[in-house]
């Protein structure tokens, strides 16, 4: 039997250069799920992303999903893209299974932590204060390279990361430091500063966007007190979720965040075209 794609309707094209189109998966013709498949709306039109893949029930386990997958990385490649990228839900063992088979490899995950009603206390010596307009100045600067740097220590174009540092920036701080529900203090240390936190209060939670203890105050706890305040923060503010996102390699800060109760939601997949 030869499984296919057979688009499904036409291919959807916007001005910055991204597109989308759905296909539907055939075995001989007969549909028999779906497949829909974009460029990133992160990364820009250089990266594909397979946005949602569906097999029927009566066609599971056969195959239709891996070869959908390889027809799809077949499109990207037609359209330019040079890296394809999948995110699989926690639990969803099957989608796992599928792209590590592939030769996906992991990129990032997203955590989650439900929060009590009572803030935990930073440890002695400890506190916390807000950042100085220069301050902020001095550490959006060197927070938006590094940013891209990650990216693109993951294979993203050097281009893709640095329009997507640069545009996440300003899409999230429109009014800097003063941007409504953004919160940048810093960390000090019996009164040396060892850490800066970058949280962002939600409607329904609170999301940690960036955690950066000082390169000379590593391995002394610093990283956990800025999560314990990214806590206290959150629940004074009357938030019950706490969320992150940690990149795959970063197996230090996994091991922190799992130690204080975090959950994976999601993990976030990613794989060169050759």
């Amino acid at each position: 039997m030869t499984t296919t794609l057979r688009p499904a309707e036409p291919l959807q094209q916007h001005p910055d250069g991204t597109r989308a189109r759905r296909y539907e998966v055939c075995v001989n013709g007969r549909p028999v799920g779906e497949i829909h498949l974009a460029t990133s709306p992160f990364l820009g039109a250089s990266v594909a992303r397979i946005a949602e893949l569906r097999v029927d029930e009566a066609d599971r386990r056969r195959g239709r999903g891996t070869v959908a997958a390889l027809a799809a990385e077949e499109v990207a490649r037609g359209w330019g893209c040079t890296q394809i990228e999948a995110a699989v839900p926690a639990g969803a063992e099957a989608a796992l299974r599928l792209v590590t088979a592939l030769g996906y490899a992991p990129r990032n995950r997203s955590m989650e932590k439900a929060l009590g009603d009572t803030p935990p206390e930073l440890p002695p010596g400890s506190h916390a204060r807000p950042m100085t307009p220069a301050e902020f100045a001095a550490w959006q600067e060197h927070a938006r390279e590094d940013y891209a740097r990650d990216w693109i220590e993951r294979g993203v174009p050097e281009a893709a990361a640095h329009a997507k540092a640069r545009r996440d920036h300003e899409t999230l701080l429109p009014r800097g430091p003063e941007t409504e529900g953004m919160l940048f203090s810093v960390l000090e240390h019996e009164g040396t500063r060892v850490g800066v936190l970058w949280l962002a209060l939600r409607d329904t939670g609170a999301y940690v966007f960036e955690v950066e203890t000082a390169a000379a105050h590593r391995g002394r706890g610093h990283g956990r007190t800025l999560m314990l305040l990214a806590e206290r923060q959150a629940i004074g503010a009357g938030r019950t979720r706490l969320g992150l996102n940690v990149f795959a390699d970063n197996t230090p800060a996994e091991r922190l965040y799992e130690s204080l109760g975090y959950e994976t939601t999601e993990r976030s997949f990613a794989k060169p075209l050759r």
